[in-house]
């Protein structure tokens, strides 16, 4: 994949870095992500104790579907598998997706295209972000690029 990133781009991953140290580090830069890449949800996990532990998401997430992601273990969901994997992982709809990489739960959220990423420091898995919307959508090789980048950047 290429790592050359637009103007725009590059800007985002600024602000990004540019981001204070603390408790609301996530949040602001899942709010970030999800205005660069126009998506209307989005989680962000942390690896703590061999479970990945939410430490934000977007509002209007249904409160039994963020019970079920407050704790994923590794391999389950999407954002389960991109941490074993290493890897992304898709879904251009959630609502209609036959992989088994997608959990039934995931239909509650009325979301369809979707995407998890590492959140990696070297090669080591700290996290997992994700962002999805509403309509079906497929990520470019570029835009995955761009949320890999971003993932490095929150794994730091």
């Amino acid at each position: 994949m290429s790592t050359a990133h637009s103007p725009a781009d590059a800007a985002f991953l600024e602000r990004l870095r540019a981001l204070p140290a603390g408790p609301a580090r996530d949040d602001a830069a899942l709010a970030l992500t999800l205005a660069h890449f126009r998506a209307e949800s989005g989680t962000l996990h942390r690896l703590a104790g061999g479970l990945l532990e939410l430490r934000a998401h977007s509002a209007g997430m249904p409160p039994p579907v963020l019970e079920i992601i407050r704790r994923i273990p590794i391999g389950k969901g999407m954002a389960g598998l991109a941490v074993e994997r290493k890897a992304p992982v898709t879904a251009c709809n959630l609502q209609t997706d036959t992989s088994g990489d997608v959990r039934p739960g995931a239909k509650a959220t009325g979301l369809q295209g979707s995407i998890v990423v590492p959140m990696l420091r070297a090669a080591e898995v700290v996290g997992a972000l994700g962002i999805a919307n509403r309509a079906e959508r497929i990520f470019s090789e570029p835009e995955v690029a761009l949320l890999l980048a971003t993932g490095r950047i929150l794994a730091e």
